[in-house]
């Protein structure tokens, strides 16, 4: 059997069968592969010579087998054109039974899920022009395989500069690991607290039962904190638990921002037992109603793995994210993350790098904030008068609205009557956490698009009693 691809025209892989001639054979993987549709109708076919060649095979032997391709309606052939894949070569197609041919679920027709931003104002004119500029600049060696686990150096040095001015974050390149977001950088985590005999890392008993599964993956409890307008309880960190994994800045999905005295009790825990505290600042940049709520990485960098992505500020399809890592930390980070362990592409990496150097990153995060901040406001006249109150609303991309004792689940059936995507506050629960009932919907107003955002919250508004 001779395989061969072409190397003029399209590229054909063509599998001449053993014991027939060379001109029945070639006919026949033509023909089969016209029928089936691997030649398209109109693709151009290599010419005589460069198939002859490529084959190894006679020139005429090629010829031969075209004109009867020809002849048989397969192929075509005109002046200037070349050989070509007629139209009338186009396969079959099998009716699909009644049955079978379902409309595929497109999935609600609103959603104010939180946990997104508006992808739809991702800035595509901006980034493609760092990204220009990013592929003119990039050096050869980044087009290869890379050999630092911790990414390009380009963008850990702007993420230094970047977190120390807007988030009060203490690093240096060599501190930052550069990961495929936020749930990559948490598994990795884990392994590494697993390998250092770590049983027990707290939560929230407010989060994302995600975070909680990939913890409980890698063999780790998760003993839950008490959560209330002061954010998570850091006062009931005892001497089980290795680690504990915060939202300091916009507690997840309360929105309480952590008091300062309860940011000192956390890391007076960590200094005293040699735990270490996994601060997730997943939306930091967005605030609007309060002065900014600094990382509290800033306390203390040698106890504190600070963990930020573009994820809210830019898109959560980019895989963008990194973590500031205390130096002892970092060697453990990339010895389980392995070679095999690639993160966003070199390209995607220095494009973000220019981004944010340039003051685009900041330009489009000062852009959004107000965007976000009218988004907020209507919300909040939406529902005024129908809810028992609106809160977590000064940061971030989420409102927490509560609603009379008893209601959550029946709201929720409302909406989804009115094809609304929504989350109750009881979803986030911890099943072990002992919290006060709460009836409450986390509302995500930054999932909308510009052109659903209006009839979204009128669904909204007939759900709510």
């Amino acid at each position: 059997m001779t395989e061969s691809w072409a190397t003029f025209g399209a590229d054909l892989h063509l599998d001449l069968s053993a014991g027939r001639g060379l001109r029945a054979g070639l006919v026949e993987a033509l023909r089969e592969a016209a029928r089936s549709g691997r030649l398209a109708a109109g693709t151009r076919l290599p010419s005589s010579r460069s198939l002859a060649v490529d084959l190894g095979i006679a020139r005429n032997t090629v010829a031969e087998a075209y004109a009867e391709l020809v002849a048989e309606g397969w192929l075509t052939a005109r002046q200037g054109s070349g050989t070509r894949v007629a139209e009338r070569a186009r396969p079959r197609r099998t009716a699909v039974p009644a049955r079978v041919r379902r409309p595929a679920r497109q999935g609600p027709s609103y959603s104010l899920r939180p946990g997104s931003p508006d992808v739809g104002a991702f800035p595509r004119a901006a980034w493609l022009s760092a990204a220009r500029r990013a592929l003119t600049d990039a050096p050869n060696e980044a087009f290869g395989y890379g050999i630092d686990g911790r990414g390009r150096p380009e963008l850990r040095e702007a993420l230094t500069g970047y977190l120390a001015r807007a988030r009060g974050v203490y690093a240096d390149p060599d501190r930052i690991v550069l990961c495929a977001g936020f749930a990559h950088a948490l598994t990795l985590l884990a392994r590494v607290l697993r390998a250092r005999r770590v049983r027990e890392v707290a939560v929230e008993g407010y989060g994302l039962d995600i975070h909680r599964n990939l913890l409980t993956a890698a063999g780790l409890r998760t003993p839950p904190l008490g959560v209330d307008g002061e954010g998570a309880r850091t006062g009931e960190l005892g001497a089980g638990p290795g680690a504990v994994l915060l939202t300091p800045a916009h507690q997840f999905p309360t929105g309480a921002a952590l008091t300062p005295a309860r940011r000192a009790a956390a890391v007076d825990w960590a200094r005293t037992t040699g735990g270490l505290i996994l601060e997730d600042d997943y939306d930091g940049e967005f605030r609007y109603d309060r002065q900014p709520v600094g990382a509290l990485q800033g306390l203390d960098p040698d106890r504190v793995v600070y963990l930020g992505t573009a994820s809210k500020s830019l898109a959560p399809g980019l895989r963008m994210g990194w973590m500031v890592a205390p130096p002892g930390l970092v060697d453990e980070v990339l010895a389980v993350k392995g070679m095999s362990d690639r993160t966003s592409s070199s390209l995607d990496q220095l494009t973000l790098a220019e981004f944010i150097t340039s003051g685009a990153y900041d330009r489009h995060v000062r852009g959004m904030r107000l965007r976000y901040r009218r988004r907020r406001d209507e919300l909040v006249a939406a529902v005024a008068g129908r809810v028992v109150g609106v809160s977590g609303i000064a940061a971030g991309l989420h409102a927490v609205l509560d609603l009379p004792a008893g209601t959550e689940r029946a709201v929720l059936q409302s909406a989804a009557w009115q094809d609304l995507a929504l989350e109750g506050l009881a979803g986030f629960r911890h099943p072990q956490a002992s919290l006060p009932p709460r009836d409450a919907l986390v509302v995500g107003y930054g999932t909308p698009s510009d052109s659903a955002w209006t009839p979204t919250l009128a669904a909204l508004a007939a759900a709510l009693p």
